[in-house]
């Protein structure tokens, strides 16, 4: 097989998981799967793919810290889904909201789009905004006793797609 070949079917996998993510995220915003989420999930994932939003579209897929990653969000879905559960059910209101920022490393600005979903996704944090530019993330909170915690998380979350979706160098003149 010739690099280009290899490159090709770096880059096509990548693709997919990209578009597999996507379609997962779509599915979890609009409350679960279904058939109709997951054709508009995967439309979506599509477009966003081929538009170059998000990350970016070269470097290989590292499975270890991907499931890490993956691992990570499903762990704050199940807790943060028990901790609003608890909020609402208390007839005490404890919620003191903030909008924190979130600054992430430089590197972080190829994986926004991911990051923001998974984030977003959560139950109690959204992201409000996003400055790619700075690598900078805007959350709403439910809690702001929370802010150094849910910082530290999401620089975590930051590091492990990262590590999951290197992007490699690109240099001018190269073939996509």
């Amino acid at each position: 097989m010739s690099p280009r070949q290899s490159a090709l079917i770096h880059l096509s996998l990548r693709r997919l998981v990209t578009v597999a993510a996507l379609m997962f995220a779509w599915c979890a915003l609009w409350g679960g799967p279904s058939a109709a989420n997951l054709l508009s999930g995967f439309v979506v994932g599509v477009v966003v793919s081929v538009a170059g939003v998000g990350t970016a579209g070269r470097g290989r897929i590292r499975i270890l810290p991907l499931v890490r990653f993956a691992g990570l969000v499903a762990k704050d879905l199940i807790f943060s889904t028990v901790a609003v559960a608890a909020e609402v059910l208390t007839p005490v209101d404890y919620t003191d909201e903030a909008i924190i920022e979130v600054k992430l490393p430089a590197q972080s600005r190829n994986h926004l789009l991911l990051l923001t979903v998974a984030v977003t996704v959560t139950p109690g944090t959204a992201v409000v905004d996003a400055d790619p530019e700075t690598a900078t993330l805007y959350l709403h909170l439910l809690h702001a006793d929370r802010a150094e915690a849910t910082t530290l998380h999401v620089q975590e979350l930051a590091n492990l797609a990262c590590q999951s979706l290197p992007v490699a160098a690109t240099t001018v003149g190269a073939q996509p």
